[in-house]
């Protein structure tokens, strides 16, 4: 029997179960859009590529298994770069499937060829992020390049692929016997655990330490390791800190989750992420953000610190602080196997309760000092009554999504989320208009749960066409735009370092401030819409737009307050340049001259 590689391509997808494709239509996809058209596969479209791959980063968090993007070639492909860039730098599997120039064709600069270097090379552009990019150069071998893309894109750090088709290899006819090596292969791809030897001598560092502590980034929550991370600790009364990425990996009131380090950590979180002597650092890579820079004595410590860490990627390890042991494993599998190596060698476990105190009360206090700003009235609203109207309001099991600015720096120090997979924020790459899109993947993946997404004025103007999917899909998430009229974080940094606000926030000519109207804009697109016009109101108008069931947007005019930050971000030492600071380094190592407030 025959068909085409196109249906023969669906066909495999069923199989996966694939239930969504994310993507836009363009001539060289349209026999793949009427292969979907005939398939239990319901086909997401959008009106920009890069939301497609940014609600395709969303569902694939959910699901813990790859999404597919199907995109057009040259633009269309180009703006999928972004949203398939920030997935690969927050680990998330996802395979592109991007349509290409004829294969009879090449070099001949026929529409939309993208070919300036060398002929049929548009995947080219993908190389520097994807775990791996395919040319299909037959039409015979795409059976055995989607296997491969597939467990590429789950196994080890998860990561985007790419699968580029000429057009014309979608409509080829084939028989349906080159795909029975697909009918056989396994789905799943097991990584690799912690052996006994090594779990044994972690175990008995961790237990010999005197002040040992646990940090922890995304691959806790990718690996689905929170109920082990919660076992150790409690075992050890060991704490825990944990990078922006990691947040929700065990609940932030946990009595020994001490909170977020780096740039927007506390002092005393840093008292005991950098006085640890012994920190077993898991499915983190020490970036730039959690790890203040790098500096010595600030957020981490190597001249105090031996440093353990375990990660699926060997790139990372050592990458950014000397390490007493180095290893490739699952998160996962490396807690449990530690948990019962220490329980050999310590049956009584450890118990710490000045530790458990200490954490306690720093927690009160930090809350204690938001209480007056959170309950301020005044208007444009406080971020801090935003996330506070939204706690009380917001269900325990619901989902957040974040983007840049306040909306993911603030939430990530003080919103308490209490569920793994309870909040996704974009790290790595940090892209304005990733949560706007984010939140349709997430809904999709997540339809009996409420889910939003807080995200600034300038985030959600990146791409406002999200709320055409939304109406057209019916997805029913609710949109709280923070609304300061600016790109705030970047006006914030521009006022500290040199007094002026140029390019950073939304003017008339004549200086007058300006935005456009976001709820009539929303309420043009027929999703229902509301702007804020009192703090009184926001609470309730939340509750409200939670209960609709039905795409929903709340603008919420807010005042530029900067994220209350302890941390240190070497671009201020680089804007305003300090004696006993040169290139990234603390010359005199005083570091607690360099826990300042900056950047707004």
């Amino acid at each position: 029997m025959k068909k085409t590689l196109a249906h023969l391509l669906v066909d495999y997808l069923e199989r996966r179960e694939v239930k969504y494709i994310f993507g836009l239509t363009g001539h060289t996809v349209i026999t793949m859009l009427d292969a979907i058209k005939s398939s239990r596969i319901k086909f997401v479209s959008v009106r920009h590529e890069q939301i497609a791959a940014h609600a395709a980063d969303g569902y694939a968090r959910m699901t813990r298994k790859a999404s597919v993007v199907l995109t057009h070639l040259g633009p269309g492909l180009t703006n999928a770069t972004t949203g398939v860039a920030n997935a690969a730098l927050d680990s998330t599997p996802m395979v592109v499937i991007a349509g290409d120039v004829p294969s009879y064709y090449a070099g001949k600069h026929p529409h939309q060829e993208v070919n300036l270097h060398r002929d049929s090379s548009q995947y080219d552009i993908y190389r520097p992020f994807v775990k791996r990019a395919w040319r299909l150069e037959r039409p015979e071998l795409l059976p055995d390049i989607l296997e491969r893309a597939f467990r590429l894109a789950e196994s080890g750090r998860p990561g985007p692929v790419l699968i580029s088709v000429p057009m014309d290899m979608f409509a080829r006819e084939l028989d349906t016997e080159v795909f029975e090596r697909t009918y056989h292969d396994s789905r799943t791809t097991v990584n690799p655990g912690l052996s006994e030897e090594t779990a044994t001598e972690i175990a008995r560092m961790l237990i010999d330490a005197k002040r040992p502590l646990i940090h922890i980034g995304g691959q806790v929550l990718i690996s689905g390791a929170s109920e082990e991370l919660r076992a150790l600790i409690e075992f050890l009364d060991i704490p825990v800190t944990r990078s922006l990425m990691g947040q929700g990996a065990i609940p932030d009131a946990h009595p020994l989750h001490v909170g977020m380090t780096g740039f927007w950590g506390t002092n005393f979180v840093h008292s005991i992420s950098k006085n640890a002597d012994l920190i077993l650092a898991v499915g983190t890579r020490f970036a730039e953000a959690d790890s203040s820079s790098w500096y010595q004595g600030v957020s981490f410590d190597s001249s105090v610190s031996k440093f353990i860490q375990i990660d699926l990627d060997p790139a990372e390890l050592g990458r950014n602080y000397p390490l007493a042991i180095g290893a490739v494993a699952d998160s996962r599998q490396a807690f449990k196997a530690i948990l019962k190596a220490a329980r050999k060698l310590k049956s009584e476990g450890i118990k710490r309760p000045e530790l458990r105190r200490s954490i306690a009360d720093f927690k009160l206090a930090f809350k204690a000092s938001n209480k007056e700003i959170s309950e301020d009235s005044r208007y444009p609203m406080t971020p801090q009554r935003i996330l506070k109207d939204v706690h009380e309001v917001f269900p325990a099991d619901g989902i957040i999504v974040t983007d840049v600015g306040w909306n993911k720096n603030g939430v990530g120090q003080q919103f308490d989320i209490t569920m793994p997979g309870g909040i996704h924020h974009p790290g790595g790459l940090a892209t304005m208009g990733f949560g706007p899109a984010a939140v349709l993947g997430v809904k999709l993946a997540a339809p009996d749960k409420k889910v939003i997404t807080l995200v600034g004025d300038g985030g959600f103007g990146t791409n406002p066409s999200v709320l055409a999917a939304a109406v057209e899909q019916n997805i029913a998430v609710v949109w709280v735009v923070m609304n300061n009229a600016a790109f705030g974080t970047i006006a914030g940094l521009t006022a500290g370092h040199y007094h002026h606000s140029f390019g950073t926030k939304f003017m008339k000519p004549d200086g007058s401030s300006y935005n456009p109207e976001w709820a009539e804009i929303a309420k043009a697109y027929g999703v229902k819409a509301r702007k804020i016009m009192s703090a009184s109101e926001f609470k309730a108008a939340f509750k409200e737009a939670l209960d609709s069931n039905e795409p929903y947007l709340l603008d919420v005019p807010m005042e530029n307050i900067g994220v209350p930050t302890e941390g240190v971000w070497n671009i201020n030492d680089i804007f305003t340049p300090k004696a006993n600071v040169s290139e990234g380094r603390l010359l005199d190592g005083e570091a607690s001259r360099f826990q300042h407030a900056d950047t707004k």
